[in-house]
């Protein structure tokens, strides 16, 4: 069966090595859960793979009709220095005042 056998290259340290790349560090239970999870995208994958798609023009999209709904980019006036300051907790000589979170080197 494809699952079992993507399980068994789907390792729990392939797990933990993606998500340390993400930063985030799962238990046993989750990295085996994940790890499940992650075989059965990739069987569904394969199966995709299996598809006759001889033939058939790439899209970007199911629909035809469909266009950019956005509105023309108008450049119009802007709020002044004073306008955007003035709800700021914090301000010195025209601008915000935020604390330092970077230290000296």
């Amino acid at each position: 069966m494809k699952s079992d056998a993507r399980k068994k290259t789907i390792t729990a340290d392939t797990v933990r090595y993606v998500a340390g790349l993400s930063r985030l560090s799962f238990d046993d239970k989750e990295t085996d859960m994940f790890r499940a999870q992650l075989a059965s995208i990739l069987d569904y994958i394969d199966k995709l793979n299996e598809v006759d798609t001889e033939g058939v023009e790439p899209t970007t999209h199911a629909l035809p009709s469909l266009r950019n709904v956005f509105r023309d980019d108008i450049p119009g006036s802007s709020l002044s220095n004073e306008e955007a300051l003035r709800n700021a907790p914090s301000v010195k000589d025209g601008f915000f005042k935020v604390p330092r979170i970077i230290k000296d080197a």
